[in-house]
């Protein structure tokens, strides 16, 4: 059996199941490489396999890396909207054979991992205001003679 390439095989995913741009995918293989390097680096040895709640954690840091404050409207235009579906994603890929997986691997692994909301626009909220003293009281206004 010849091994297809990437691009053929997004090609094949998108026709199959358009929930998410073509994008989204060349992205998920970058955050791929990003958390395995990352971790590479952390444990000092070649990482062989990543677990679905460590790929989610290394979506979330390339992300903020790679868009900032708009890694949400990003992630919404590439119909990306929780965890799970980066699990779907996955398994796309693994589908076409680009990822592989282990017998322990599930979708139930994406399920819920973090909040969009608290992950990716949270950061860039702006801290709470300080409290500002209060006025000094209203005086009346000056008689007129």
């Amino acid at each position: 059996m010849q091994k297809i390439g990437f691009a053929e095989a997004l090609d094949t995913i998108v026709a199959g199941d358009n929930r998410f741009h073509r994008d989204a995918y060349v992205f998920l293989r970058d955050a791929l490489d990003y958390t395995t390097k990352q971790q590479k680096k952390a444990r000092g040895a070649a990482v062989r396999h990543v677990a679905g709640p460590e790929l989610l954690e290394g979506v979330r840091l390339y992300a903020l890396k790679e868009f900032g404050p708009m890694v949400q409207t990003v992630f919404s235009y590439w119909g990306i909207n929780r965890c799970e579906d980066v699990g779907h994603m996955v398994f796309n890929l693994i589908g076409a054979g680009i990822f592989g997986k282990t017998e322990q691997d599930s979708l139930d692994d994406f399920k819920a991992v973090y909040s969009f909301h608290e992950a990716f626009v949270k950061p860039y909220l702006p801290e709470a205001l300080q409290p500002v003293s209060p006025l000094p009281p209203i005086l009346p206004a000056p008689k007129v003679l």
